[in-house]
């Protein structure tokens, strides 16, 4: 029986393999072991084909972070509404953060990078400047309501890194150097409220 699969849905199979091998192999075996060939091989592919869908490991592992966000997500982040109360707004957008960093598959492989960093720099920024437009939510939810007069800040993006670290203080760095469990949903409920609560005693 011929197979009826377009030719798009045979790229897309194999690119969702190609992802798949590499997941597995960057967990197991590290990010300077893994090598583009042996991701090939566990996705039963060429290596010519993982090149076609990536150019590089280092886009390939940044694309993986990219999917886990977003399967976390469930849609595009909330923009800034003129007509809702501050409160709510940025609790939507925290508890959607928390629930990305209570994902264990992308805390282990921010393990992964973190140690990949360590030994280069090079690649430590390369790998944050490639993640940094995902911090852009509550960037540009920040911007927009001080544009609108309800937030008192110059600067964004320092108000936003702020609220980065409150909640990776007690939803990241414990899990990821210290292997504490994930936080359960009612401690990412209090984090978020508390975090909301201290960043709009300041900003507000």
């Amino acid at each position: 029986m011929e197979s009826t699969a377009t030719p798009q849905r045979l790229t897309d199979r194999k690119r969702v393999a190609i992802v798949g091998a590499a997941i597995e192999e960057f967990l197991a075996a590290g990010y300077d072991a893994t090598s583009m060939d042996r991701i090939a091989a566990r996705a039963n592919v060429s290596k010519r084909t993982v090149y076609n869908h990536f150019p590089s490991k280092e886009a390939l592992f940044a694309a993986i972070l990219c999917q886990l966000w977003d399967a976390s997500q469930g849609g595009d982040a909330p923009a800034y509404r003129a007509d809702k109360p501050l409160r709510g707004q940025l609790l939507d957008l925290l508890q959607r953060k928390l629930r990305l960093l209570n994902d264990e598959s992308f805390l282990s492989l921010a393990r992964v990078a973190i140690a990949a960093g360590i030994h280069s720099p090079e690649r430590a920024r390369d790998m944050v400047a490639r993640m940094g437009e995902r911090e852009e939510d509550l960037t540009a939810w920040i911007r927009a309501a001080a544009a609108d007069g309800r937030l008192k800040t110059d600067d964004p993006l320092f108000a936003a890194l702020q609220l980065q670290v409150l909640v990776k203080g007690f939803a990241f760095w414990p899990q990821v150097t210290m292997g504490q469990v994930p936080l359960d949903a009612k401690e990412q409920k209090r984090i978020a409220e508390a975090t909301a609560d201290m960043f709009l005693a300041r900003y507000a």
